[in-house]
């Protein structure tokens, strides 16, 4: 059963006055920070403090690091935002390892927070440890894939995003080779490698990808040796999703004189003659959005997508001016079709294999 979040009562809570909060890190890890809390009262949080005694709580559990320019920092970013509309108390912990997931997420809903957002898809198993413990808490996997009576998911659809730059890496191949370049494989990052190739082969039946997976989201140096790899392979177009090791990819595909796609963040600007396009993707509303559903009582155990029918969080950015006009044309009509539901991506069997294929109604 589905259940919407129940909001614990604080006895004697006075957010705005509490000094520093320390998370313990587990172990003798040393790639996790420790916790930065952001108690400092928002312009709006002497107001929302006064309407409602208990304000929300929310902690943001994070992979890397805040300043990555991608996937992290948007994170942080969403409980800012939180911040600065609900007057919600909120903290951070950055440079989460696996093995140290499951004990910070417990640590955040021991100190009593309402909503802890783990971010990222890989943080899914933790979840689900930690949250039948902890009934007064709501657990958020953004990218993730789980969903219970205290635990929601939290996610772009990525395959639509990645569905229309498979269409344009399409048009702009010469070698009909493409590549999808990332960290690691969960739901997420499947669902944009399916959605990348399904686009592209709407343009072109022949054109094969090759996926290549690092192991690491900010290993600048391992994301140039893969790009590198992919690039002598004969891919003369990689999409690309990692964190601080994105621009590594992007800077050795302009150098290289191939195309790339930026991912999560407008990165145009860091490879001006190599990127196409980015999928932006604008998780500091999509997480606010949830916050506002959690400080409502209209939270609920379950998947949330969120996809181009939301425009203002799911979106192509600036195109490259080798991109025409009518090329982005194109793109746009499909575009609308996705969000008018002519076309959708239903489950189906290939190649032995349960996955993602188009569904097009249009007469």
């Amino acid at each position: 059963m589905k259940s919407p979040l129940k909001r614990r009562k604080f006895i004697g809570f006075t957010s705005a006055l509490l000094g520093s909060l320390i998370l313990k890190a587990c172990g003798n890890n040393n790639n996790s920070t420790s916790t930065n809390p952001e108690v400092s009262p928002s312009p709006n949080q002497e107001k929302e403090t006064t309407e409602s005694q208990n304000p929300l709580k929310i902690a943001i559990v994070l992979p890397g690091i805040i300043t990555d320019k991608a996937w992290n920092q948007t994170g942080y970013e969403g409980v800012k935002l939180t911040e600065e509309k609900l007057g919600a108390e909120i903290a951070y912990v950055e440079q989460v390892s696996q093995a140290d997931q499951a004990e910070t997420l417990a640590d955040f809903a021991r100190r009593g927070y309402n909503l802890v957002y783990a971010h990222g898809g890989q943080f899914d198993a933790a979840i689900q440890q930690v949250a039948p413990q902890f009934p007064d808490t709501f657990f958020i996997g953004v990218n993730g894939a789980v969903e219970g009576e205290n635990i929601a998911s939290l996610r772009i659809d990525h395959l639509q995003g990645s569905y229309l730059c498979g269409m344009l890496g399409a048009m702009m191949t010469n070698s009909n080779q493409m590549a999808y370049l990332t960290a690691q494989s969960f739901q997420a990052t499947d669902e944009e490698l399916r959605g990348f190739e399904l686009g592209a082969k709407s343009v072109n039946p022949d054109i094969t990808i090759t996926s290549t997976y690092t192991g690491d989201w900010n290993d600048a140096a391992q994301a140039k040796e893969a790009t590198l790899a992919l690039i002598s392979s004969g891919a003369d177009v990689v999409y690309q999703w990692l964190d601080n090791a994105s621009p590594a990819v992007l800077q050795t595909a302009q150098e290289k004189g191939v195309y790339a796609f930026g991912n999560t963040v407008d990165q145009l600007k860091i490879a001006p003659e190599a990127v196409l396009t980015t999928p932006i993707k604008r998780l500091d509303l999509a997480i606010n959005y949830l916050a506002e559903l959690a400080d409502k009582n209209e939270l609920e155990g379950k998947v949330y997508s969120l996809g181009l029918d939301y425009p203002e969080i799911l979106y192509l950015g600036e195109f490259n001016e080798v991109v025409t006009d009518k090329m982005i044309t194109e793109i746009n009509n499909v575009k609308e079709e996705i969000v008018t539901k002519k076309i959708t991506f239903e489950p189906c069997e290939e190649d032995g294999k349960t996955t993602l294929c188009v569904n097009n109604t249009v007469s």
